[in-house]
């Protein structure tokens, strides 16, 4: 699904721009036909402009009748710096999609949705699913601060409850996620965990999860190129075996995966990244992409 297929009709055009912190963001981008196929849980990867690279980035929401996806991230690079910069009426070279194996979505009975930073995004459709299929749900969300603790008001509006934590205690309890967690497995005892967050986050809830025998799944957030298991790039260890994030996942049980080999793995262009964004950095403030560009 390349850019220039749909130009005709408008595109990948940037439809809404929203600002939850200084450095997190929300993008809905018009991408029609997505929606009528993608499930809670699953991905996208976008292409901002003709040189940039490829990143994946979890659905937040998708709208059949909108003909759109939303997606949240968190500026850390300079993939990341150009989408922030983007503004409603400019328009993403690609935007490629649904990819990845949905959230596996039953009646399991009591499902705890441990959300941790912009992971809360990703949990959102999956916390929306668990809660239409008839389960009792209980979310927690925990963030650094108050600013980072985004769309909460989405989730007060399922029929869920809804508990959260900040470090600062700014919000909320005072403390990590994982604490809100270990009182709800003492005293509602969860049939199921589900955790979308920082790999420290889900590694920490696979650890208090395993201790108490409680089935747990996290979503990866490996390093990615095309997306369909040609390249390799995103392979991570699950139960002794290499598995590939972009279709064997993104989720998988946490208490088989290698966390960290997946934090190594996460570790390994650092020093590239930082110089690309720096070069970035000094071009960056009149940075925006027309969708006149694509028709060139």
């Amino acid at each position: 699904m390349a850019g220039s297929d749909i130009l005709g009709s408008g595109g990948f055009a940037v439809l809404e721009r929203e600002q939850y912190a200084p450095d997190v963001f929300r993008l809905a981008v018009r991408a029609p036909l997505i929606p009528p196929r993608a499930r809670a849980g699953q991905f996208i990867i976008v292409r901002v402009d003709e040189k940039g690279e490829r990143i994946p980035l979890t659905l937040m929401d998708f709208s059949d009748e909108r003909g759109s996806v939303d997606m949240v991230f968190q500026v850390v690079g300079t993939t990341t710096d150009k989408l922030s910069r983007l503004g409603v009426g400019d328009c993403l070279a690609d935007v490629v999609g649904p990819l990845g194996r949905p959230t596996e979505v039953e009646e399991f009975g009591r499902v705890a949705c441990v959300g941790g930073g912009v992971g809360i995004a990703a949990l959102y459709p999956i916390a929306r699913a668990m809660v239409q299929a008839g389960n009792d749900v209980s979310v927690l969300l925990g963030s650094r601060d108050r600013d980072h603790l985004i769309i909460t008001g989405l989730f007060e509006g399922l029929d869920a409850e809804l508990e959260l934590a900040t470090d600062d205690g700014s919000v909320g309890a005072k403390g990590f996620v994982t604490e809100l967690l270990s009182r709800a497995a003492e005293n509602w005892k969860p049939d199921r965990v589900i955790a979308v967050g920082p790999v420290p986050m889900m590694r920490a809830v696979s650890v208090l999860t395993k201790d108490r025998g409680i089935p747990t799944v996290v979503s990866l957030n490996a390093i990615m190129l095309d997306g369909t298991g040609m390249c390799g790039t995103c392979r991570v260890e699950v139960g002794g075996e290499t598995k590939f994030s972009c279709v064997d996942g993104p989720e998988f049980d946490a208490h088989q995966v290698d966390f960290d080999l997946l934090m190594s793995r996460l570790d390994t262009y650092k020093d590239e990244e930082k110089e690309s964004w720096d070069r970035f950095s000094g071009t960056a403030e009149d940075y925006h992409h027309p969708c006149e560009q694509l028709e060139r």
